[in-house]
């Protein structure tokens, strides 16, 4: 973070920025931590001391320590955290070397804060800007997602982390807990065996993201045959499940866990982010009665997606193993729904236009059968080019 400036930032709303923007001051970092704020990373250099003119509003931070070169200079895994600032706000995190992460205490301290307040101006010269030119594509991935949201999903120990942080179910500490695992005085013939011989392991308590529960049962209890195959077509039932659980206030709050599994994906390197946008996505897609009830829930699903597939080149959701596109086939099925007669006619004609958006955008064929090989390919006339 070595420019004193960010990129393109109109004067007027520099001066606003300088004025009325969040400061991060973080205090001995080592040189050459990856460190990034939204959707911008830099290596730290020798004068760091934090981030100035942050945008009030909710903000992803996050890093990774790496191993002076003389080490063999591996790179850590990521650690981020959500933070919501208001405006002229100041945080303050110290560097703890043991455990390679921020240490946001010093928050707490009014009298360290108002400190380095007074002493703003001496600071400002080792403040690297906020990146100003990312501003617009964090705001358009995050829109949906408010601190609320974010709190409620966010682990409870504040930590977003790339690798799970597991430890062993028993701790090992009697002989009989010892005496119970699986020898390793012999070889093993097959990799269960290995693997059987490893220690059971959980997530370590307060690490995990707290994403809402899908329904595994997509039926109510006591349903007939034809209930049963009816709501595995339609799975309204158990999208109307999870929002009455979780967003019965505000169905639309669903989009911001949407948005807030897709940063953690591809932000914070988190796969379990993907592996639960992808559930969220395959379920808003195939409820065919809901779109007939939340109107604004589905056009505010296609804004979201706008912006969310324009940020991972079209191949990466094909399975390599099967050829399989999975977000091919799930808005396959999502425009044939939307796209129904009996769908409001502004939702039908935004799924249209999303369509076409998207057919011309990636050459995907949503009217084509997908069973065979997907993606399916549009054919284009000689000379014409894809945006």
């Amino acid at each position: 973070m070595a420019s004193s400036r960010s990129v393109d930032m109109d004067p007027d709303v520099a001066r606003r920025l300088f004025h009325e923007g969040a400061t991060l001051v973080l205090l001995g970092v080592p040189q050459g931590t990856e460190f990034g704020i939204d959707c911008k990373c830099w290596k730290v250099g020798p004068r760091f001391r934090g981030v100035k003119m942050i945008p009030p509003g909710l903000h992803f931070l996050y890093y990774c320590s790496v191993n002076p070169p003389s080490c063999g200079g591996e790179v850590g895994p990521k650690t981020g955290l959500f933070l919501s600032l208001k405006p002229r706000d100041i945080l303050l995190a110290n560097w703890n070397p043991k455990e390679e992460d921020l240490d946001f205490s010093a928050s707490q301290n009014e009298e360290e804060v108002s400190r380095i307040r007074a002493n703003l101006q001496d600071l400002d010269p080792y403040l690297g800007p906020y990146p100003y030119e990312v501003m617009r594509k964090w705001v358009s991935l995050t829109n949906r997602l408010n601190e609320e949201v974010a709190n409620n999903l966010q682990p409870l120990s504040g930590r977003v982390c790339a690798f799970s942080d597991v430890i062993p179910e028993t701790d090992f500490r009697h002989t009989k807990d010892r005496a119970e695992q699986p020898r390793n005085d012999t070889a093993c013939q097959t990799m269960r065996e290995g693997l059987d011989r490893l220690p059971k392991m959980k997530l370590r308590e307060g690490t995990q993201l707290r994403f809402s529960v899908i329904p595994e049962k997509t039926y109510p209890p006591g349903a007939t045959p034809a209930q049963i195959t009816q709501c595995s077509l339609d799975l309204t039932y158990a999208l109307e499940t999870l929002l009455d659980k979780n967003y019965q206030q505000k169905p639309l709050d669903l989009l911001g866990e949407l948005q807030f599994a897709f940063v953690c994906f591809v932000i914070g390197n988190v796969y379990e982010g993907f592996e639960h946008w992808k559930r969220l996505l395959s379920l808003l897609c195939r409820a065919e009665a809901a779109m007939q009830r939340h109107k604004e829930l589905y056009l505010g699903l296609i804004a979201v997606l706008y912006h969310q597939l324009g940020e991972i080149p079209p191949d990466f959701f094909v399975d390599i193993v099967s050829q399989n596109n999975f977000l091919t086939s799930t808005l396959q099925d999502f425009f044939q729904l939307a796209t129904g007669p009996s769908v409001d006619g502004a939702l039908r004609k935004r799924a249209e236009k999303f369509k076409a958006h998207l057919t011309k955008k990636f050459s995907w064929d949503f009217d084509a059968d997908l069973d065979e090989c997907a993606p399916v390919v549009v054919d284009l006339p000689e000379g014409f080019t894809v945006d």
